[in-house]
C-alpha cells in the first residue's frame, strides 16, 4: 500500500457545548491536521494523488474555513451576541470537537474524490484524534 500525508496548521478558537469543564468555555488552539491517503497502486504519472489536490481541496478549505475563526455549535447560545456585535463565526451542527473536526475534514476530502484513509486532527501537540474508514 502507498501512502502520502499533507500536514496543515491553523488557529481557531471554540467551546463545547454539554461539557463539563474547562473546554466549556471560549478557548483557542493551534491545531495541526494529518491528511493520510492511501492507494494499491500509482495512477499513471506515479502517484497516490497529486499533492496539489490534496493542498486545494484539504489545506487551501481548510484555512478558509476555520483558520483564525471562532467554531461553535449552530445552537450556541453566545451566536445572538455575536451577532449583535458583528462578529464573524463558524457554526456545525455538532460540536465542534477534535473528533468532529477530522471526520469533517474526511468526508469533505472523501467527496473530492480523494482516497483519503485518515485524518489526524492534533487539538494540541499531545491531543489528537483521528478518523478512518476502518
Amino acid at each position: 500500500m502507498f501512502r502520502v500525508t499533507e500536514e496543515v496548521r491553523f488557529c481557531y478558537g471554540h467551546r463545547l457545548l454539554d461539557y463539563e469543564g474547562r473546554c466549556a468555555r471560549i478557548h483557542g488552539h493551534n491545531a495541526r491536521v494529518e491528511i493520510e491517503l492511501s492507494a494499491p497502486v500509482l495512477d499513471r504519472k506515479g502517484f497516490v494523488a497529486d499533492f496539489f489536490d490534496i493542498e486545494k481541496a484539504g489545506k487551501d478549505w481548510i484555512l478558509a474555513q476555520f483558520d483564525h475563526r471562532l467554531i461553535l455549535r449552530e445552537d450556541d447560545p453566545v451566536i445572538p451576541y455575536l451577532k449583535q456585535a458583528g462578529e464573524a463565526f463558524v457554526t456545525l451542527p455538532v460540536n465542534p470537537s477534535a473528533e468532529n473536526f477530522a471526520k469533517l475534514i474526511f468526508d469533505h476530502l472523501r467527496a473530492h474524490g480523494l482516497p483519503v484513509t485518515a485524518v489526524h486532527f492534533y487539538e494540541t501537540e499531545t491531543a489528537v484524534a483521528t478518523y478512518d474508514e476502518r
